[in-house]
């Protein structure tokens, strides 16, 4: 093996090559916008939405924007990984090539662990309306009384074959997504106007117990079993990707997120880049400890935006 790949000039490189060849999970830019920050917080007004059109009976009638807002601070996250020049001189099996290459894709998917986590205390975190951000009692102006935090009795369901809540089949998977989209579809903004109406591509977030199901779900299937033809991917157009994440751990239920919106359900929110340090060749750390260190940190955080772009459903 060529022992240049092992100094701390090629490790460097071979970090920034990962990133370039893994962009990060899908899901994570589907369900969430990222924005900058040049301080240690950044407060999100929610003002509303714009009034829809009316007769012009009686003179304009301007409607004014609400005062939500949901402020998120930056937090300073980082990763060092240490390598002996010991081990930088022996290796002959590729073993510290492909620790960096895991390295660079844990900053990747950091993302994916702060909004999992975002997902997970949905049901009990508030956010910019002061309601939990999976609710069973939203409300807004004139939106009445809105719920993105449903329950599914799987057994009523029209179905072939039946199975239980941490098992369905095909077909209760099916239907129980279905459900979720109908629910975000149903959303009315404070105005009391369709906030959903143009949505036609969604995610589904499924812990690993419920992944080839959900999957099957929503494939081209067309069986005896399966003479409703509810696969989500050919109703109305629609244009579903179901995504496993094993950091979830729900057994009966998963999200629904909306990701064509130009506004989702998630904030990332960014005031650095993740930067890589070096402590290497000719460092006081080397002469100390005859070994490399190499650091990564940026500031960052996440929080949640828009309840109406996702459901949670739990089947019962």
């Amino acid at each position: 093996m060529d022992q240049s790949i092992l100094s701390s000039r090629a490790v460097i490189g071979m970090y920034y090559a990962r990133l370039e060849a893994n962009p990060g999970l899908v899901w994570v830019n589907a369900c969430s916008n990222l924005f900058n920050s040049d301080q240690a917080s950044e407060t999100y007004p929610f003002l509303g939405q714009s009034p829809a059109m009316r007769e012009w009976v009686g003179g304009r009638q301007p409607k004014g924007l609400r005062g939500n807002s949901l402020t998120i601070t930056n937090k300073h996250y980082e990763a060092t990984l240490e390598i002996s020049r010991r081990d930088a001189r022996r290796d002959k099996t590729g073993q510290i090539v492909a620790r960096v290459n895991e390295f660079a894709d844990r900053s990747q998917t950091h993302w994916a662990s702060l909004l999992s986590t975002l997902l997970l205390n949905g049901p009990s975190t508030a956010c910019y309306d002061g309601q939990f951000f999976f609710d069973t009692d939203h409300s807004e102006g004139d939106s009445g009384t809105q719920d993105n935090d449903i329950a599914v009795d799987i057994s009523t369901l029209p179905a072939a074959v039946h199975g239980v809540v941490t098992a369905p089949s095909v077909e209760e998977m099916q239907q129980a997504i279905l459900k979720g989209i109908a629910q975000i579809l149903s959303f009315k903004d404070d105005r009391g106007e369709p906030m959903n109406e143009d949505a036609r591509e969604f995610c589904v977030c499924v812990p690993v117990g419920l992944f080839l199901v959900a999957t099957a779900a929503v494939s081209v299937l067309s069986t005896a079993a399966l003479q409703q033809n509810l696969n989500p991917n050919v109703i109305a157009g629609l244009k579903v990707m179901v995504q496993m994440n094993p950091r979830l751990t729900w057994t009966d239920s998963f999200a629904v997120c909306r990701t064509d919106s130009p506004i989702k359900c998630f904030i990332r929110q960014i005031e650095t880049d993740v930067e890589l340090k070096a402590k290497a060749e000719g460092s006081e750390f080397e002469f100390d400890n005859d070994a490399w260190q190499f650091g990564i940190d940026s500031w960052r955080n996440v929080g949640y935006g828009y309840w109406q772009r996702a459901c949670y459903v739990t089947m019962t």
